[in-house]
């Protein structure tokens, strides 16, 4: 049996003897999205993780960064680089600018750039965190071809904290794209605009208006514009506060009772105005898959009792 490396980072192992082997406890962040799967029971333990930058390869086009550094931060720093990474930085009209980075992995949601730029879980590469039993532990790996034993620290992504307190991440960064625009499409049909603009990085659409986001190279931002239909630049919709989740292909057949909605074009997330009244059904094998998770990560249930990822 190979024994786990030994971590020695002083800050990290404060990190850890604050979380503490006993207690229920929960990770505060930029308490952005604190709500997210049913707030934490009362009178839970708040610890906050550590902040900064530990390491920034931008040859490598990796970084490692604390938990508690938010994500306009970090960004900050990479755009000194030309790089960015894939966690929404509340930059524009979306999000809040308060957001850590800890508590962006851990609750999962991708911005409306996934489109073009994948799953935040893409560009997690290493985590470590403070286990139920007050240990620091290491999931993943710090190199992007890493492919040695199960990639752990993707179960902690979008986990609500319930897993593990996380102290901090290697990130995978990538360029920011030379040239980058909002444009409005009247009359445009999304799923046109889905196979044309391959540019897109983002595609919004509220039953009438789309919206598009084209990143990359200028001459290819403006042969995707060429082909499209007649549009503007403008900026992004405000996207209500309530997600629904449904398959890409139902976007284009909501019924008329959703209201006002903002539906991201070829990812299957739907903003609307009100919690979604039929989500859809966990089926019951990853419902007890997920019970499973928890009760071997977690078997007394100290993190961030109350919140649960069936509620997302």
């Amino acid at each position: 049996m190979i024994a786990p490396p030994v971590i020695e980072d002083a800050e990290l192992l404060a990190f850890a003897a604050e979380v503490g082997p006993s207690g229920p406890v929960a990770v505060r962040g930029g308490g952005t999205q604190w709500h997210v799967g049913g707030a934490p029971d009362h009178g839970v333990r708040e610890v906050r993780a550590p902040s900064g930058i530990v390491e920034y390869r931008p040859d490598e086009m990796t970084v490692c960064v604390r938990a508690g550094t938010t994500v306009a931060e970090l960004h900050a720093v990479l755009a000194e680089h030309g790089q960015r990474t894939a966690l929404p930085d509340g930059s524009g009209p979306f999000g809040s600018r308060s957001s850590t980075v800890g508590g962006a992995i851990a609750v999962g949601r991708s911005p409306v750039t996934r489109l073009g730029n994948g799953h935040i879980r893409d560009a997690v590469l290493q985590l470590r965190y403070a286990a139920a039993d007050g240990r620091l532990v290491t999931a993943g790996g710090p190199t992007v071809k890493n492919v040695t034993g199960f990639d752990m620290c993707r179960v902690l992504v979008g986990s609500l904290g319930t897993l593990g307190c996380i102290g901090d991440a290697i990130l995978r960064t990538r360029p920011k794209p030379e040239h980058e625009q909002w444009v409005q499409l009247e009359d445009a049909e999304p799923q046109t605009v889905l196979r044309t603009a391959r540019t897109a990085t983002a595609i919004l659409w509220d039953g009438s208006v789309v919206w598009a986001r084209l990143c990359g190279h200028h001459v290819d931002v403006e042969d995707d514009l060429a082909r499209l239909p007649a549009s503007s630049a403008a900026q992004p919709p405000d996207l209500p506060p309530y997600r629904w989740s449904r398959r890409p292909k139902d976007l284009y057949c909501l019924p008329e009772e959703t209201g006002r909605f903002i539906a991201e074009v070829g990812v299957g997330v739907v903003h609307c105005e009100r919690p979604d009244p039929d989500p859809p059904p966990v089926a019951p094998g990853v419902a007890a898959l997920n019970r499973r998770v928890r009760e071997l990560f977690d078997p007394d249930r100290r993190f961030n009792p109350g919140r649960s990822v069936e509620r997302l």
